[in-house]
């Protein structure tokens, strides 16, 4: 029962036995038969019964039930309180009927955590890892980089050019590349003319400086010396800067370049190898997933080994209630049978014993009062006459031979019951709690035939794997990945050993570029320095010349290496923005794709649909987009017949025997017989024997009347009191003789007399109480008791129908759930050719993102560095004959007199 109708009941319960507490128990006063309450549970369990759970909480631990203690005689019930209990009773018989109709049997429960399976990852350990690009602080320099090549490079995907070289190389016009690499030959050319006019400008200046014409002194002197200086100080300081911000980020980008290059290569047969190795274990992770139908199995036949107990119990728990009221019903019925009968009995018996005493003791009486009233008028009695009144009052009071009589009551029920109302209690009792081990009995052979289904249910699973169509058509796939693995190999080898040779050579040339920034910085420190040591500005001064020779050094240093410098800039920009360009932009935006779908591109031996043996109603590009989505290789594949996984991981194709086995099991689990007919037919007889037609109130009217209308007792301590005030010894010997004679027969007759009529009252107040009520009573269990009969059976089926829906549900879901993993793992993993749409996108990534940006990035670096080492020869030849002495020369006139300082040159005399 659900826990909410579980509390409803039982306070109901708490609610109707409380006042039956204060009901007087039928049969207290028995004298033979000792009234018994029955206990309708087999043991104090949670199948225990309502009544046997509510009279247990007043039982003491580890005891059976003990019938209730027997109440006084003398206790009267309460007003009412019979009609209260059966009221509450009958609203506890209604709402448990409720609680137990259709509309308010519990439902199933919720699959909870418990009810999810777990199963193995079967593929795990063959994955092709996504690789995504990853943020980086020199991203800004690469999208400068980017925007640089797409100024260069303004022209589309070169279809046309791209079709007639992969067809027919030798188509090929020269005009077709000039105009699609129309700027890249403009940068050449730039290149070129730097190449031929850094060297030659270079071989001049070497010319001058033999004629002492260039990088000399300052012929004079003049006030803006100062302010050009400084000028030029500034502008080469400038270009040192950048030259070295360039050439720090060559070095970064050129070891960016070689850290991607080994495992980028390394990728490309590992991927290979990694997609060979999924293609080739689908059919053995898909066996392995059929496999994974022993989980669900196992869990079905564990439930199935609880379904039978679980519904007796399901079945026991729903009907105990609306069963236990019913039997309590019926048992105080019982109770009530024997209880009237009893009283009956004692009501009968205790009238004609009063009757009969009546008889006897009026004589006695009669005699008593005339001695009495004699002795009492006598004249020698002192005092006597306020006596002699109540003396003439001695009369008897109730006469009981004017009750009705209950000779045809008695006669009605005699010899009822019949039947054992025990025993038959006790046996619906033991048939109503017996009703899980007799469902485990009539469910043996369903629960046999379900597990033998489980059996034949693997088989079926099973051809999901013999049915699978790749293995023979993923054989094309696998082919072209070896002969990729395989030519790729030596490509990939001369890529490694150029990058190798790249990188010497980018690493040399940048350590001359800092040797270059060295000279600069050592030349512009010390000239400055010897400029601030010389007081005159044509003094010689050493450390002021030697700032002069490290300019002219890195002066040399640049024009002796520049045309490497160019020549290395040019050829990885020529890679890489091509790469760039004609590769990586078109990938991303997939105009690759589109190249290759069009028909007549490619040459018939790389028709990749024909070779990958895809649909020949898709292309590569719609395979891409179905891959990335999830799509299995069975739906991209060129088959013989088309293949529908949803088709064969519909439930109901290996679930119907299963289904259909359980919807048509019945069984007939509520036959529980409450009340025989034997056991009805004293019930009727009761309810009509004429209990509830004598007139008790008679009884209770007679019963009012004392059994003499003078109390003997005080008669008698009256004449005790009289005795002693007599002065007559003989009358007072009299007056004690008769008070002895009051006592003795207040004490032999009258007070027997009395207890018979208590006695007689209990009986007559029970049944009072009873027979208003009786026929209803007798009725309303008579039909509760048919009613229950008729609807166990019903109800059973119907809880029968509603736990094998709810089992059915519950097993389904794990159907469901194992299918419905199936279709994902076949989709998403063993299956999956998501791995291929992974693979090109991680070529991507690693060719584009992880080595063409640091690749393109260098050779922009390094060209940085080159074109600015042009200002820096400038400003480096310039700023020499800064630190140099002046040379004071003035202009002569050939006199002596503007020359008042000149002395004669030194001429050799020939002896």
């Amino acid at each position: 029962m659900p826990g909410v109708a579980k509390q409803a009941w039982d306070d109901l319960g708490d609610a109707f036995t409380q006042p039956r507490q204060a009901q007087p128990p039928r049969g207290a006063h028995r004298r033979n038969k000792p009234r018994q309450r029955l206990s309708f549970a087999r043991r104090p369990t949670r199948q225990a019964g309502f009544l046997q759970q509510e009279r247990s909480r007043r039982e003491p631990s580890g005891v059976g039930h003990v019938p209730p203690p027997a109440r006084s005689l003398t206790e009267p019930p309460a007003p009412g309180s019979l009609l209260a209990a059966e009221a509450m009773r009958a609203a506890g018989l209604l709402l448990a009927w409720a609680l137990l109709s259709p509309a308010a049997t519990q439902q199933c429960h919720l699959a909870g955590p418990g009810g999810v399976l777990r199963f193995t990852d079967t593929h795990a350990e063959i994955r092709v890892p996504a690789l995504h690009r990853v943020p980086s602080s020199l991203d800004p320099l690469y999208g400068l980089v980017r925007r640089c090549l797409d100024l260069i490079q303004q022209n589309p995907l070169p279809t046309e050019l791209l079709r007639a070289a992969l067809n027919d190389p030798g188509s090929v016009r020269t005009s077709q590349v000039v105009q699609y690499e129309l700027g890249y030959i403009v940068c050449a050319a730039v290149a070129l003319l730097f190449t031929v006019a850094v060297p030659v400008a270079g071989m001049c200046f070497c010319y001058c400086r033999s004629r002492r014409r260039c990088g000399g002194r300052l012929r004079a002197h003049r006030r803006s010396l100062g302010c050009r200086r400084h000028c030029l100080l500034a502008c080469l300081s400038l270009t040192s800067l950048v030259i070295l911000t360039s050439v720090v980020c060559a070095f970064v980008t050129s070891q960016r370049v070689k850290a991607q290059m080994e495992p980028g290569l390394g990728a490309v047969p590992a991927t290979l190898r990694t997609l060979r190795q999924h293609i080739a274990n689908i059919p053995q992770g898909v066996q392995m997933v059929v496999d994974q139908f022993e989980v669900p199995r196992q869990q079905i036949i564990s439930d199935l080994g609880g379904l039978s107990r679980s519904v007796g119990l399901s079945i026991h728990a729903q009907l105990k209630a609306m069963t236990y009221a019913a039997l309590a019903d019926l048992q105080d019925r019982a109770g009530d049978l024997q209880t009237s009968l009893h009283h009956l009995q004692i009501l009968d018996k205790t009238a004609r014993a009063l009757a009969s005493a009546r008889a006897e003791l009026e004589p006695a009486l009669r005699e008593r009062r005339r001695h009495v009233v004699a002795l009492l008028d006598d004249p020698r009695c002192t005092s006597c006459a306020s006596v002699l009144g109540r003396a003439q009052g001695l009369e008897l009071g109730a006469d009981y031979s004017k009750v009705p009589s209950v000779e045809k009551v008695l006669k009605a029920l005699a010899g009822l019951p019949r039947s054992d109302f025990a025993e038959m209690i006790r046996q619906g009792n033991g048939t109503f709690n017996s009703i899980p081990e007799l469902a485990v009995e009539r469910m043996a052979q369903v629960i046999q035939d379900l597990r033998n289904e489980m059996a034949r249910m693997t088989e079926k699973v099973q051809s999901i794997a013999n049915s699978f169509p790749l293995p023979d058509y993923t054989r094309p796939v696998s082919e072209a990945l070896v002969k990729a693995e395989d030519r790729s190999q030596p490509y990939l080898r001369e890529v490694e050993r150029f990058e190798q040779y790249r990188w010497i050579a980018g690493t040399v040339l940048c350590s001359i570029i800092l040797l270059i920034l060295v000279c600069n910085v050592m030349g512009m420190a010390l000239g400055a320095y010897g400029l601030s040591k010389r007081e005159d500005p044509s003094d010689y001064e050493c450390r002021g010349e030697a700032g002069a020779k490290f300019l002219l050094v890195g002066v040399g240093l640049a024009f002796l290496f520049s045309w490497l410098l160019i020549l290395l800039v040019f050829a990885t920009f020529l890679v890489g923005g091509n790469i760039q360009t004609l590769v990586c932009r078109n990938w991303v935006n997939q105009e690759i794709y589109k190249f290759i779908d069009t028909p007549g591109n490619l040459p018939p031996s790389m028709n990749l649909t024909r070779q990958l043996n895809l649909r020949r109603d898709s292309n590569l590009s719609a395979t891409y987009r179905e891959c990335k989505s999830g799509a299995g290789l069975w739906e991209v594949l060129q088959l013989d017949r088309s293949y529908d996984l949803d088709e064969h991981l519909k439930s109901p194709k290996y679930t119907a025997d299963f289904q259909k086995r359980l919807g048509d099991f019945t069984a007939r689990l509520g036959d529980v017989r409450l009340l025989r007919s034997e056991g009805r037919q004293d019930l009727e007889t009761f309810a009509h024997s004429g209990v509830d037609e004598v007139d008790y109130r008679r009884f209770q009217e007679e019963m009012k009347n004392p059994v003499v209308q003078t109390s003997l007792s005080g008669l008698a301590k009256s004449l005790e009191g009289l005795q002693k005030m007599q002065r007559n010894s003989t009358v007072a010997g009299r007056l004690a003789a008769e008070a002895q004679a009051l006592w003795q027969m207040q004490n032999s007759t009258v007070q027997s007399q009395e207890a018979l009529v208590a006695k007689l009252g209990e009986s007559v107040q029970f049944l009072s109480h009873l027979a208003p009520h009786l026929q209803e009573r007798v009725k309303t269990t008579l039909a509760t008791t048919a009613s229950v009969e008729a609807r166990l059976p019903a109800q059973a089926q119907q809880i029968l129908r509603q736990e094998i829906s709810c089992f059915t549900r519950k097993e389904l879901r794990y159907f469901a759930q194992y299918l419905n993993w199936v279709g994902q793992t076949l989709r998403e993993d063993v299956a999956s050719c998501q791995p291929l749409a992974t693979a090109l996108d991680n070529g991507r990534v690693i060719l584009c993102d992880r080595i063409a940006d640091p690749w393109n990035a260098f050779w922009f670096s390094l060209g940085c560095c080159t074109f600015f080492l042009i200002p820096n020869i400038i400003f480096a030849v310039r700023l020499t004959k800064h630190f140099r002495p002046i040379r004071n020369r003035l202009i002569s006139t050939g006199s002596e007199e503007t020359c008042p300082f000149h002395i004669p040159r030194v001429t050799a005399l020939k002896l």
